[in-house]
Parts: structure tokens; C-alpha cells; sequence
């Protein structure tokens, strides 16, 4: 009787477990954008590719509507949440690699992008991996450019002015070009234009159309330059607690939202230039003395980056710079 009685609470405890890990995992994700976005665009695609093969949900919140942007990162890291959106190129500070590909010019168009991307990312994921954190896939932004109150002719024009930029490298850069440049994130650019703590911009026309940048610049002055990156992250322990086809699907999925991220990124540009034309601003591109500057400015940053990174990530860019 008692080994009977034995026998039926083991049953019972085994259904119990394999009912717990058969449960739909749900997943609240974190994301910076609008909706609008094309970031958030192939995020809610990726969402919908989990869901169709797997028992994994994800709620998205974006638009900084659960956690602001810059704080996505250490909230992952605290599992406050389990899979979010970050940007590389606020954690210099971290890494040097983090700011790698927002160094002017020293990978300036896609194919270089999606190399520097593959190079890199075996010693990115060794990082997150570290901090319990896995990268499912990259997305880059469209080249990037000025969006200033003025006409851009020269490099001249740039001194003085009150620059806003999203990260170190950006900062450095704005800053030997003659700018005042200030690192504020996303969602502060509005107030600060309406406070005169900034009067332009560098960004790219996906983030110049979601601020409506027509508001308070006229011109847009398109460098290319740099590509700088999104990342969907998730938790290794979220990731783990799935089954291993769930994993897979979502690995999948996550290179297939890769390969999209890069093609949506490719596919605005000129979309998005027009957007901006259709709402009042003049675009031309960067006059050659700005450019051939920003290309001086990306050598000396390089140089510079080479003397605060690790070996390991010097011999990153080595094999970067010899593939190119």
C-alpha cells in the first residue's frame, strides 16, 4: 500500500512537471520606437514568426512605454524582463567594440556593415553571455546625416552649434568637427530643440521622420558614414527554460528577422529622404570637404579607439580591415 501510494505521488509530481514545461512561455519585451518604425516593424514581424512555430509569446511594449531605451540593458541583466531592444552604441564605456561601427567611415555602406557585423560577433556574444544575455539578431540603422536650421557647405558651418548625438563615438566625432555635441537619448529631442539645448542633429531619416524633424531644422545633409546597430537581446535563462524546438524556431526566426532588419534598412533611405522633402526640409549630400573631414576624423578615432581596446578586440578589427 505505502509503495503504492509511493508509485502514484511520483506519477502525479512527473505529469506536474511536464505540464509546467509544456506551459506557453509568455515573454514581456521592451522596445524604444514607435510603431512607425522599422525597427519595431521587424520586431512585430519576428513576434509573429515566434508565435506561428513555437509556444512562445512575446507582448511588445514599444516606444519606451515599459522601460526607456538606454535602460533596457540593465534591466535584462536584472530579469526585471526577459527579451528587450538595445542600441550598441551607448555602452562604449563598457567595451570599445560596443562603438566600433559608429566610427566614421571605417564602415560606411552596408556590405561593410553586414562584414564588421559578422567579424565582431563571436566576441560580442562572449560579452553578453557573460552578463547572462544572448543576442538573437542585429539590425542596422540607414547611413546617417545632419539635420541642421542652415545650409551645409563647408566644414565651418558646423562651429559652434549645438549638436545632439546618440553615442561616445558620435560625440567625439561632433565634437572635432566643431560642434557643441550633447549625447541625449531618443525621446528627449523634442524638449531639448524647445529649450535651445540642442539646434541639429546626426542621425539617420528613420529617426529624423519620428521626431518630425521638420519642426525645427530645414535641411538635411546626408553623410552615409556609419551604420550604427539595434540588437533584440534575450535572457539565457528565458532562452534555456524552452523546450529545444521552441529554441530553434526562435533562433530561426531571429535570422530570419536579421536578414529583413538589414533589407527593411537598405530599402528606406531614399523612401525616408523623400518623407522628409515632402515635409518641407532641403536634402543634398555632404559636401566633399565635410566628407573627406569625417573620413580624417574616422582615422583618428580609430587610432585612438585601437589604444583603449583589449588585443582581442584589436585583432577583431585586424581581420575586419583585412576582409574589407
Amino acid at each position: 500500500m505505502i509503495l503504492r501510494k509511493f508509485r502514484l505521488l511520483l506519477v502525479s509530481c512527473l505529469i506536474g512537471l511536464w505540464t509546467f514545461s509544456s506551459q506557453a512561455a509568455e515573454w514581456t519585451m521592451a522596445s524604444g520606437y514607435p510603431k512607425s518604425n522599422f525597427h519595431t516593424q521587424n520586431i512585430i514581424k519576428f513576434i509573429d514568426d515566434v508565435k506561428s512555430g513555437s509556444s512562445v509569446k512575446i507582448n511588445l511594449n514599444p516606444n519606451d512605454t515599459l522601460i526607456k531605451l538606454d535602460a533596457i540593458k540593465t534591466s535584462l541583466q536584472r530579469g526585471q524582463i526577459p527579451i528587450g531592444e538595445i542600441r550598441f552604441g551607448i555602452y562604449g564605456n563598457e567595451d570599445p567594440m560596443y562603438i566600433l561601427a559608429g566610427l566614421p567611415f571605417i564602415a560606411p555602406d552596408y556590405a561593410s556593415a553586414w562584414l564588421l557585423k559578422e567579424v565582431k560577433h563571436a566576441y560580442l556574444q562572449e560579452k553578453f553571455n557573460k552578463k547572462g544575455l544572448r543576442i538573437l539578431y542585429t539590425s542596422p540603422w540607414p547611413g546617417q546625416g545632419f539635420y541642421t536650421k542652415f545650409p551645409v557647405n563647408k566644414v565651418s558651418d558646423f562651429n559652434g552649434k549645438k549638436l545632439r548625438i546618440y553615442s561616445t563615438a558620435t560625440q567625439q566625432m561632433g565634437s572635432m568637427l566643431g560642434f557643441n555635441a550633447t549625447i541625449l537619448p531618443f525621446a528627449e529631442i523634442p524638449q531639448a530643440f524647445s529649450t535651445g539645448l540642442i539646434e541639429a542633429l546626426f542621425t539617420s531619416p528613420q529617426t529624423g521622420i519620428d521626431i518630425q524633424a521638420w519642426d525645427n531644422t530645414k535641411h538635411f545633409t546626408y553623410a552615409g558614414a556609419i551604420f550604427s546597430k539595434n540588437a533584440v537581446i534575450v535572457t539565457n535563462k528565458a532562452f534555456n527554460a524552452l523546450s529545444k524546438a521552441d529554441q530553434s524556431h526562435v533562433l530561426a526566426a531571429a535570422d530570419r528577422a536579421e536578414l529583413r532588419g538589414w533589407e527593411m534598412s537598405a530599402a528606406t533611405t531614399r523612401k525616408q529622404i523623400g518623407i522628409l522633402e515632402k515635409n518641407g526640409m532641403k536634402s543634398k549630400n555632404a559636401p566633399d570637404e565635410v566628407i573627406s573631414k569625417m573620413k580624417e576624423i574616422g582615422q583618428a578615432m580609430m587610432k585612438d579607439w585601437r589604444k583603449k581596446a583589449s588585443p582581442e578586440a584589436n585583432a577583431v578589427l585586424d581581420r575586419y580591415l583585412s576582409m574589407r
